[in-house]
């Protein structure tokens, strides 16, 4: 799934051709995804984007009108092509903008949406609801410590969720909480301040340097001009169990927590 940079990488790439100027047409070719795409995006039709934002995973694009709505789901991307570029499969969405960029919306899955507000979109269920952003004020390792007392939850799936804190996916928790030394396993509530303050930083810092080297190799992650990221290259944890560590060199240990893959080490990580 894409995860924060990744959608910061999009957000980032797509705003030049989509901010300040004036969407053309648009196309739905398919309307069944994560929730039907609604009769009412038509509005943006002639509406200029002002902006374009991210809350968590999810891009705002903004108009006078109301406000585009979009998550790229397990498997979705945003790509800009000149019109007339053939449509592949599963190109479900495109908007014709006046800077002579097309916008297209790709999700082999579906499990993407692009819906169409009209009232604040802070206010909406999707979003209303979400915790800090890791990047600005508000996120620290004080935040964590008090969000985590009488949580007997593992730390791992305690600093996935969104209510905690927005944006950290399963391969950047694995990253701060081995940089942080923490065990992905501990209850999230027996975890001391001085060390949430550690993690903290470590979430920030695994991010902000995601985000500058384009992402993170996905299987299905591509940017807004079709290339991957170029991070997973450089995974400390992630995807490198059996393999030594890094500083210790024990080999790392993978455990399944809800379904996912959790790499860590057995002795770094207490």
């Amino acid at each position: 799934m894409p995860e924060l940079p990744e959608v910061e990488t999009t957000r980032r790439g797509i705003e030049p051709a989509l901010a300040g100027h004036r969407v053309l047409a648009v196309t739905v070719h398919e309307t069944r995804l994560r929730w039907p795409v609604p009769a009412s995006l038509q509005t943006l039709v002639g509406q200029t984007v002002t902006r374009i934002t991210r809350r968590g995973k999810y891009l705002l694009l903004h108009t006078a009108a109301g406000t585009a709505l979009v998550h790229l789901g397990m498997s979705g991307s945003l790509r800009l092509v000149t019109p007339g570029t053939p449509r592949r499969r599963h190109d479900h969405l495109e908007l014709l903008l006046d800077s002579g960029w097309m916008l297209r919306f790709h999700d082999p899955r579906r499990f993407g949406c692009f819906l169409w507000l009209t009232g604040a979109p802070e206010a909406h269920e999707l979003l209303r609801d979400l915790g800090p952003e890791p990047l600005e004020a508000g996120f620290d390792g004080g935040w964590l410590f008090d969000r985590s007392r009488g949580r007997s939850a593992p730390v791992k799936s305690f600093l996935m969720d969104s209510h905690v804190v927005v944006g950290v996916g399963n391969i950047y928790a694995n990253e701060a909480l081995y940089k942080a030394g923490i065990h992905p396993l501990r209850a999230a509530g027996r975890i001391g301040a001085a060390r949430y303050d550690r993690l903290a930083v470590e979430v920030q810092a695994i991010l902000a340097y995601a985000i500058r080297r384009g992402g993170t190799t996905l299987r299905d992650f591509v940017n807004s001009a079709g290339e991957p990221g170029y991070f997973q290259l450089e995974l400390d944890a992630y995807g490198r169990a059996g393999e030594p560590c890094r500083h210790c060199g024990s080999a790392m240990k993978e455990v399944r927590l809800s379904g996912r893959s959790t790499v860590y080490c057995p002795r770094c990580q207490r």
